[in-house]
């Protein structure tokens, strides 16, 4: 069901954010300007490797780095993303795509979540061409090694890293 004029338009992007990226922000600068209200979930995902950084953490970093947006909320995501898009009163879950391979993963969770709730539309939104080969993972690698990924991540999550860097120094 499409809000009407009068209905405040929700979304929600989930996400597990261990690291937030530039594309990440991205994704959350352009959603927030198309909805009244943009819900950021922060998530565990079990097919991933360990976080580097607990939800807390990831929160807080996401909490800081869109803090200009007023429309913008952090929250910790539990259960399907679906169902916590509806007990939000979102009637979008926004989805950011870098490749192909993206797309193929996200359409069957789109197909998956509009079986389980038709109300809830899935909006996929391409990456920026700057960000398109950005991503926790290979960011997270660089970083490990040496490299630097300033570039490529806001600055909320570098002094992230420098926390986390010094809690293990201490």
């Amino acid at each position: 069901m499409a809000p009407s004029s009068g209905q405040t338009r929700i979304a929600v992007y989930p996400g597990s954010f261990d690291l937030l990226t530039n594309g990440h922000l991205d994704i959350i600068r352009r959603s927030q300007k198309l909805f009244d209200r943009l819900v950021v979930a922060v998530g565990n995902n079990a097919t991933k490797a360990a976080p580097l950084f607990t939800v807390g953490e990831r929160l807080d970093v996401l909490r800081e780095a869109t803090r200009e947006w007023s429309n913008v909320e952090a929250v910790e995501l539990r259960g399907l993303t679906v169902e916590f898009a509806a007990a939000n009163r979102a009637q979008f879950i926004i989805r950011g795509l870098r490749a192909i391979s993206d797309y193929e993963f996200e359409l069957q969770l789109a197909l998956m979540n509009h079986k389980l709730n038709t109300e809830i539309e899935t909006i996929f939104l391409a990456a920026d061409p700057a960000n398109i080969f950005v991503s926790s993972r290979v960011i997270r690698d660089v970083w490990r090694h040496g490299g630097d990924i300033a570039e490529f991540v806001p600055a909320a999550t570098i002094r992230a890293l420098e926390r986390k860097s010094e809690q293990k120094v201490s």
